[in-house]
């Protein structure tokens, strides 16, 4: 096990109309004994009430209510609150693992260290086809990681799980479409570095029915394409996709991976003409692309 370094940790919970999965995000975080503080930044009362019992139990927690305006005002707000100098950034719908924080926040040893990303886990059902995506798609993740670490290239950090210097952390503009895209880019833009914690575990539920997989997908792609058209920076793109589709087959283990496999690539490419029409064509704004998703929940 890591030692820790001597550093005051903020975590940041944010959250909206989770209140059957907000305890268990906060109790996983609060029972490793590593923040300073958890701060649990949502809009709504059932989301903070269900909060609000375990302060008994957990001291260090805070709440804070923000005013409903998306996820880029509540980071803002809850960032200027937070007394910490390293914020530990989580959503109120996933769970993390044992010591994923003491592992995450010991990667800072390194000064030249601005943020880390945990690694996001499928938490859904393999067998069935959306599940399958869902685990395909996280170990794809998981594994560019490692390997981009290993090359010494540039990773970005996993909006699930990520922990960055309070100094480097930027004022989010309210049409961002992808935070952790737009942090990773600024934290680079500093000269600092993003280093990975694949021990760092995000437990996740992904969508089970197509119609909220589209909504998923497009805020968090579509966000990529965002920021392209923001900052000029190409930091992911269906041509850099469709060059790493045959990596996805040591996945398969039956034909029916291999069916999920292929509606999952026609999926992409339907996605992918989704995010262009309505990022280029349509310019639907932050508040028509980021829509609830109840099926995660």
């Amino acid at each position: 096990m890591p030692k820790m370094q001597k550093n005051k940790i903020s975590v940041i919970v944010t959250a909206f109309k989770e209140p059957k999965t907000i305890g268990k995000a906060i109790t996983q975080l609060a029972k490793q004994k590593i923040a300073n503080e958890i701060i649990i930044v949502a809009p709504d009362k059932e989301t903070l009430s269900e909060a609000e019992k375990l302060k008994k139990d957990f001291k260090e927690i805070k709440l804070l209510k923000d005013s409903g305006e998306g996820k880029p005002a509540a980071l803002n707000l809850a960032a200027k609150k937070a007394k910490g100098n390293i914020l530990v950034l989580t959503d109120g719908d996933v769970y993390v693992s044992d010591n994923s924080l003491r592992y995450l926040i010991s990667k800072f040893k390194n000064q030249k260290v601005g943020a880390v990303s945990g690694r996001p886990v499928s938490a859904s059902p393999k067998n069935e086809m959306l599940g399958y995506w869902g685990y395909v798609l996280s170990s794809v993740a998981h594994d560019l990681r490692k390997n981009s670490i290993r090359n010494g290239r540039r990773i970005f950090c996993s909006g699930y799980l990520f922990a960055i210097k309070k100094e480097l952390f930027p004022k989010l503009a309210p049409e961002i479409l992808s935070e952790d895209g737009y942090t990773s880019h600024k934290v680079y833009e500093k000269k600092y570095i993003i280093e990975y914690s694949p021990e760092s575990e995000v437990y996740v539920k992904y969508p089970d029915n197509f119609k909220d997989w589209i909504k998923q997908k497009k805020r968090s792609v579509g966000g990529y394409n965002q920021i392209k058209k923001l900052l000029g920076a190409n930091m992911r793109s269906f041509g850099q996709e469709s060059s790493s589709f045959f990596k996805l087959f040591k996945y398969v283990n039956s034909i029916k991976d291999l069916c999920y496999l292929f509606v999952l690539f026609f999926a992409r490419i339907y996605l992918w003409v989704l995010i262009y029409l309505d990022i280029n064509i349509r310019k639907k704004s932050h508040k028509d692309i980021w829509l609830r998703i109840e099926s995660t929940k």
